[in-house]
């Protein structure tokens, strides 16, 4: 049997984990699991490029967001599931690249510009923001990934991180594989307001919301901005809710409630109460574990512990490498 490719992937930990992270990212890493040599972290050094004046709650978050990766499914058994931060080899691979990356690939980089407006009341004219792409290039091939899942939107981070590889390798040698972008269907899965899910708008339905929690949020949900009353009918094509239940009602219904929509059969207060009790039982499951988790902290600190350890083996590796490559 041919060894496994391996694939690296990291998220920062800015909350607690909603649907739009499961769906955009988190539930694509549990279905790779056991094709994949998989190693997932907690980008919390990323955190600070942008949270660098208020980094009080990035332990608290690292720790919370481990436990909604294990109560989703991530199975430390299967992945290599770390802490950025705990691994330094990460800083000294980024310092290297950070010599002979130029710097207009990074003024170039779409992402760049995007956040320097999107968050412009944060002071982010910093080496750090500017330069972490080079960072996010040595979280990736200092574990000589062959691939990096990644929705379309972020295959221009995957490139950039190919061209350093490439342009190390012609300067001292073959020493990094040039990681491939592995395109994943990412479902996107807007916000009770019908906005981007995210904790910043308050519209976020999250992993580990207790059922009346969820029932309160699906009432507030914005249907069909077209139909004004019971009797008008609706279109489930345009209404938020109907897309809930894509994800969260089995077939049958879904069609009986898309047909009831369009002939003003069924309100849109019994089509929220519909999809609330759909997700609750969905969420059922990983809600249970989340919350045995955080009954059992030191379980959840072995595993951390144990995966630094993997990861930095692999790292250490890797930067022996590097080290005779550069000569130093």
């Amino acid at each position: 049997m041919s060894e496994k490719k391996r694939i690296v992937s990291g998220m920062r930990p800015t909350g607690a984990l909603h649907l739009g992270n499961l769906h955009g990212a988190l539930a694509n890493w549990i279905n790779m699991q056991d094709d994949y040599d998989c190693f997932f972290f907690i980008a919390d050094w990323h955190a600070l490029t942008s949270d660098y004046e208020d980094p009080g709650n990035i332990a608290r978050f690292t720790e919370n967001m481990m436990i909604d990766w294990l109560g989703a499914g991530l199975d430390p058994e299967k992945s290599t599931l770390f802490v950025q931060s705990a691994v330094v080899s990460h800083a000294e691979l980024f310092l290297l690249l950070s010599m002979i990356t130029p710097v207009p690939w990074l003024e170039r980089n779409p992402t760049y510009k995007e956040q320097i407006e999107a968050l412009d009341n944060k002071d982010l004219s910093t080496f750090g923001f500017l330069g972490y792409p080079v960072l996010q290039a040595a979280d990736i091939i200092i574990y000589r990934a062959n691939g990096v899942p990644v929705g379309i939107d972020q295959a221009p981070h995957i490139e950039l991180t190919r061209e350093i590889a490439r342009r190390f390798n012609h300067l001292y040698g073959h020493v990094f594989p040039e990681p491939e972008t592995i395109l994943t269907e990412t479902s996107k899965i807007l916000g009770t307001d019908r906005r981007k899910m995210s904790k910043s708008y308050n519209n976020a339905i999250y992993l580990s919301d207790p059922p009346e929690e969820i029932r309160k949020k699906t009432a507030q949900m914005i249907t069909d901005p077209q139909r004004v009353r019971k009797s008008d009918p609706g279109d489930p094509d345009v209404c938020n809710v109907f897309t809930f239940h894509r994800f969260y009602s089995p077939a049958v219904e879904r069609e009986e409630i898309n047909a009831a929509c369009r002939k003003a059969a069924i309100g849109c207060v019994d089509c929220k109460k519909k999809m609330a009790e759909r997700l609750v039982g969905y969420l059922a499951p990983i809600r249970e574990r989340i919350g045995h988790l955080r009954q059992d902290t030191n379980l959840v600190r072995d595993i951390i512990d144990r995966g630094n350890r993997r990861a930095a083996e692999e790292a250490a590796i890797t930067m022996q490498r590097v080290r005779d490559a550069v000569k130093i």
